[in-house]
């Protein structure tokens, strides 16, 4: 068994080639990030509009509260007009978040390590088919990484399959109607190994969505097809863990139409005097596409590790430590 400080050693070496990597396919800046914004603004990301985020007044700002981030989904597309970043570029930046309300699970903690990036584009990009050709680029990028992995012997093999699979979340349903949503993420992430799931957040033909997501930074409303959608879920196969492993949530952002007809779906028409988002009504911020790919699961996903208490140091609950430690696994 390789000790934490071999752990730790191979972690900072994917998360500085895999970084560099991204960087290149996308032409993304690399930027520094809050670890909080101040609240009542529209910024932080809701997740699913049930995790409550973590506040705190402010002294120097006359007790005005702030929140950690969940993270930077909305703030990033700020940032991207703030910094002047030229079409088909954009920014990358270390994320760290507390989410509190997460459930333990081999692949949940509550604290959140992830690249969260985005970039700027044209009205007339805002389709599937840029949509796909960006997530083609990052596969590319992860592709490239375990190759480098592998010949500075810092994985003992390759895990990814030669190119990427796409289906849209309607078409996953129909494949396979009597699973759960995460059944079938698993099913689809066994026979081709890494998959994007198009469409997340809207309602399929079963009167569900396949998985939940808010209503004012990805664009899953303006598809013509049911169950399609300007986003999606990056999955891939692990065959340590079991399962699938979703390693990124990505889209393109709503703009002003999207963003009306989402707030209406959910009911949160309300949210339309926030900041944010009187900005895209106002038509005042970049079209962009952009998303999070998590540092702890992607190390989990190339070290081949069954928890991402492996690859990360949060809190554990002692059962728990003890559990994993009698099967072999290390906290860090």
């Amino acid at each position: 068994m390789e000790t934490k400080l071999q752990t730790e050693r191979k972690i900072e070496e994917i998360k500085n080639i895999f970084q560099q990597k991204l960087r290149k396919a996308l032409q993304l800046h690399k930027i520094s990030s809050p670890l909080m914004v101040m609240d009542g603004t529209g910024i932080n990301d809701d997740l699913n509009g049930l995790e409550r985020p973590l506040k705190f007044k402010v002294k120097a700002l006359q007790d005005a509260q702030a929140v950690i981030v969940h993270s930077l989904a909305k703030w990033k597309r700020i940032k991207l007009k703030e910094y002047e970043i030229r079409v088909h570029e954009g920014i990358l930046t270390d994320m760290h978040a507390l989410r509190p309300d997460e459930d333990y699970s081999p692949l949940h903690s509550i604290y959140v390590d992830q690249w969260d990036w985005e970039m700027y584009i044209t009205k007339k990009d805002r389709t599937i088919a840029f949509l796909k050709t960006t997530v083609e680029k990052i596969f590319s990028a992860l592709k490239e990484t375990e190759s480098q992995l592998l010949q500075e012997n810092i994985i003992a093999s390759l895990l990814l399959p030669e190119r990427i699979h796409f289906i849209t979340a309607e078409d996953l349903y129909q494949k396979y109607p009597t699973l759960t949503a995460k059944e079938r993420e698993h099913a689809i992430a066994r026979e081709f190994g890494a998959v994007f799931i198009i469409g997340i957040g809207g309602e399929l033909s079963c009167g569900k969505a396949h998985d939940g997501r808010a209503a004012d930074y990805d664009d899953w409303s303006t598809a013509t097809e049911i169950g399609n959608g300007l986003n999606g879920d990056f999955i891939v196969w692990s065959p340590v863990v079991g399962h699938s492993i979703e390693l990124s949530s990505m889209g393109i952002r709503v703009d002003k139409i999207a963003l009306e007809k989402q707030l209406k779906i959910r009911a949160e028409e309300d949210k339309s005097s926030l900041h944010y988002h009187q900005q895209i009504l106002a038509e005042s911020l970049p079209y962009s596409i952009g998303g999070g790919i998590g540092q702890s699961r992607l190390c989990m996903f190339f070290l081949q590790k069954k928890h991402v208490g492996e690859v990360q140091s949060s809190v554990w609950d002692e059962n728990l430590k003890t559990e994993l430690q009698q099967h072999g696994i290390q906290l860090l």
